[in-house]
């Protein structure tokens, strides 16, 4: 970028595109997750694979730049329509994106040219996001990524850290297999612990206990 050799690159529009998108909405940040990160650094890799679904939800906005949608695609009769380039887009595809859909507060699309799309509400047509986290078990929410492809294996359970909001250790090589079940033995201690968290109010159990011996303990204890 500083050298002037950087125009020549094809990740160089996305670049320039959320720069400039960044100053119109009037911020004075931009953040890039292609080219921010040191991979190479091991310690930074994980850090910011933990810390990747955090930053997306405190994000002002997310800007999607889909550079395989064209904005002034037509149909045979030579009517704009990209809706179908949308729907097919490679970023529905990888497994990284997935949390850039659900994170963010406000997500914003837009096609190769720069042109605004449409919000991840107003495509609501196109995309099937309308509840929270919460709304889903383990196992939907797993199968979000299965479909989608990373370049590693690892990579699909370890997208997925923030959307179950766990953290493992980083282990490349592993394969996919041991990945995921690593990732559900760290969810499955979780889920286990917030289980016994719940069980334990003693207003749910007053209540139950009150309701089962049809209010003969009522007031017996506070």
């Amino acid at each position: 970028m500083t050298d002037g050799t950087g125009e020549n690159k094809a990740g160089y529009a996305k670049i320039r595109f959320c720069g400039d998108q960044a100053w119109r909405d009037g911020l004075k940040l931009f953040w890039v997750d292609t080219c921010c990160i040191d991979k190479s650094d091991s310690a930074e890799l994980q850090d910011a694979l933990n810390s990747m679904f955090r930053w997306y939800r405190g994000a002002a906005k997310c800007y999607v730049y889909l550079a395989d949608v064209s904005s002034y695609q037509r149909d045979a009769d030579g009517s704009l329509s990209w809706e179908l380039a949308f729907r097919k887009c490679r970023w529905f595809t990888r497994g990284w994106t997935l949390q850039e859909l659900i994170a963010p507060t406000i997500v914003k699309f837009f096609s190769m040219e720069g042109v605004y799309l449409g919000d991840r509400e107003s495509l609501g047509q196109h995309i099937h996001n309308g509840n929270t986290l919460s709304d889903f078990s383990i196992e939907e929410r797993m199968s979000w990524v299965k479909k989608r492809n990373t370049t590693r294996k690892e990579d699909k359970a370890y997208s997925l850290f923030g959307i179950f909001d766990v953290q493992i250790p980083l282990v490349y090589g592993e394969g996919e297999e041991k990945s995921f079940g690593r990732l559900l033995e760290e969810i499955s201690k979780h889920d286990r612990y917030l289980a016994n968290l719940h069980s334990t109010d003693p207003r749910l159990d007053k209540k139950r206990i009150e309701e089962a011996k049809g209010g003969l303990l009522a007031n017996a204890y506070l």
